[in-house]
């Protein structure tokens, strides 16, 4: 059962969408990360105005809670957002070991205002030589050889 804190941080990210889609510049999506009632970040859709289509509100709160902590590991966080999160914002919290994920509007909803992303479920679990864009695997040793370095260095963070 969701508590009144739990709410209350979810309704910030769902007034992050509001106040930033407001005037058609910015997609409608907010988030917040926090750590308890403890906000960490914030975020909103800003794809279009930074033309950067790595922009999502999800990533902007992500990132901002990894500075304001130093550290890439948001264990013991919980991710509040105004729309279920596309893939790229779901991996990069599962990347970032974000416990939670609270979110108001599904993807159909999403979907139908506009932000269709099964496709992209859908694409992220074919083989590479079955998806609609071109893969080209090339390389392979050079690239394991980067790998292979990496697993021997006994300097390495592991993350």
């Amino acid at each position: 059962m969701e508590s009144s804190i739990q709410l209350k941080l979810l309704r910030e990210a769902i007034g992050l969408a509001t106040q930033h889609s407001a005037d058609g510049q910015c997609g409608p999506f907010g988030a917040v990360v926090a750590r308890d009632s403890e906000v960490l970040g914030r975020g909103f859709n800003n794809v279009v105005k930074s033309r950067d289509p790595t922009a999502h509100a999800e990533i902007a709160a992500i990132r901002q809670a990894c500075s304001q902590l130093g550290t890439h590991d948001l264990s013991g966080c919980t991710l509040y957002a105004s729309c279920e999160p596309c893939p790229m914002c779901l991996g990069a919290a599962y990347w970032a070991g974000i416990d939670c994920i609270f979110y108001a509007a599904t993807r159909d909803d999403a979907a139908s205002a506009g932000f269709d992303d099964e496709f992209l479920y859908r694409e992220v679990a074919l083989p590479p030589s079955e998806r609609s864009r071109t893969f080209v695997q090339a390389l392979k040793d050079e690239g394991r050889a980067v790998l292979d370095a990496w697993n021997r260095n006994p300097d390495r963070m592991p993350y």
